[in-house]
C-alpha cells in the first residue's frame, strides 16, 4: 500500500471517529445531600466536626429527612448502605444496594428517574403513581 493511500485512510478513520468522542457518556453525580424539600435542607442537614462533614440534624425525620450519597454509599439518618451495583439507562439509575441498620442487614432496590442536575425522584416499580423526590441541598 503507498504511502499516500495510507494517510488517506488513517485520516478519514480519525475524521469518521472524531464525532463519536466528542458524545462522551457520562453518569449523573448522584454525591451530595439529598432532600425531599429544597426549602427544608437546611434544617434536614448541617455540617458539623472539625472535618466540616454533612450529617443529619437532630429532628431531621421532622422535616422530610433524606439521604446523603457518597463515592459507593447511601447514608440515611439511621442506616448505612454500600451501593453493589449501579446501572444508568437514559435518564433512569437502578441501585442495587446492602444496607445496614442497627438491627438487620438487607438488600435494597432503587429506581430513580433523573429530572434534571438537582432533583431526582424514587420510583417504586408495581406502585403506579407512588414516587418520592428529592432535591440536592447546597450545603
Amino acid at each position: 500500500m503507498s504511502v499516500l493511500r495510507m494517510l488517506v485512510l488513517a485520516t478519514a478513520i480519525a475524521a469518521g471517529s472524531a464525532p463519536l468522542s466528542s458524545h462522551e457518556v457520562s453518569a449523573f453525580e448522584l454525591t451530595g445531600a439529598w432532600a425531599t424539600s429544597v426549602d427544608q435542607c437546611g434544617k434536614v442537614f448541617a455540617r458539623k466536626g472539625r472535618a466540616n462533614q454533612v450529617t443529619f440534624t437532630n429532628f431531621s425525620g421532622v422535616y422530610g429527612g433524606g439521604f446523603i450519597a457518597e463515592a459507593n454509599r447511601l447514608r440515611g439518618k439511621f442506616e448505612s448502605c454500600s451501593v453493589k451495583s449501579r446501572k444508568e439507562s437514559n435518564q433512569t439509575i437502578n441501585l442495587v444496594v446492602a444496607c445496614a441498620s442497627g438491627i438487620m442487614l438487607s438488600n435494597v432496590q432503587f429506581f430513580l428517574k433523573v429530572i434534571d442536575d438537582d432533583t431526582i425522584s424514587r420510583e417504586f416499580p408495581g406502585m403506579e403513581g407512588m414516587e418520592v423526590k428529592y432535591h440536592r441541598c447546597k450545603i
